[in-house]
């Protein structure tokens, strides 16, 4: 069953990863997909996937973060009904270490690209008077991480803003959640150690690291008629990491 049939939606971050999986299983679900990446060339193999599938997608690129680039790629994709705000970045070090450029690349990318993007896009949306932003957080925004006190206030600051924007825009049928994966199976934890990765695994009653699929699941339910009456939650995908 299609459940986001006639649904257009923009993936931030659709390259690979858990944006490449989120941009996959909504176009299973039905939607037509604006894939976004630094390039449109990063999107080919993500656009060519669902298109093998038999769905549809096309490959943009913008740096996130810029307000005149995020104002193109608007008009480029024109109106969505579903914003999944995915894109982000790590320049791990510890507080002392870290340099004020590695402290606003971070903020810039991770959490002020949702901003433009949300502010931009939710004008149609409240015309329609029907959006779904999804804004992919993480568990260490919510309880925070040595070495990574950038990328913890980027997430930390999404959950205020999906909390904020799902106040706002809520009287227009707009919906605003935010997912929070903890330790997923990608380039980010392939750099894990042993050590690091066994110490994951021994806290995690699920005994495993989540996939990108057990992500683009949740968000494929958010995205959808199903969740209509979900707003302004903050859910933890994280195998019971942080119970």
């Amino acid at each position: 069953m299609s459940t986001l049939a006639g649904r257009t939606a923009l993936v931030t971050g659709a390259s690979r990863g858990i944006g490449k999986e989120i941009a996959l299983e909504l176009a299973r679900q039905g939607a037509t997909v604006r894939c976004v990446a630094t390039s449109a060339k990063n999107c080919e193999a993500t656009v060519a996937e669902i298109t093998a599938l038999g769905g549809a997608a096309t490959g943009h690129g913008a740096n996130v973060g810029d307000s005149a680039a995020v104002e193109e790629l608007i008009k480029e994709v024109g109106a969505v009904d579903i914003l999944v705000n995915n894109a982000g970045i790590t320049r791990d070090t510890l507080l002392m270490r870290m340099s004020e450029e590695d402290w606003s690349a971070v903020l810039q990318i991770n959490l002020t690209s949702a901003f433009l993007l949300a502010k931009g896009l939710s004008r149609p949306m409240m015309k329609a008077r029907f959006g779904r932003i999804i804004n992919v957080s993480s568990v260490i925004g919510v309880h925070g991480a040595a070495g990574q006190a950038n990328y913890a206030a980027s997430k930390a600051g999404l959950i205020g803003l999906t909390k904020s924007l799902a106040k706002e825009l809520g009287s227009r049928g707009i919906t605003c959640n935010a997912v929070a994966p903890g330790f997923i199976s990608t380039d980010m934890t392939h750099e894990l150690s042993e050590e690091m990765r066994t110490g994951i695994l021994e806290r995690t009653p699920l005994g495993r690291l989540g996939e990108p699929g057990d992500i683009a699941g949740v968000i494929a339910f958010l995205a959808s008629d199903a969740a209509g009456f979900v707003t302004g939650q903050v859910i933890e995908v994280d195998g019971g990491l942080f119970v």
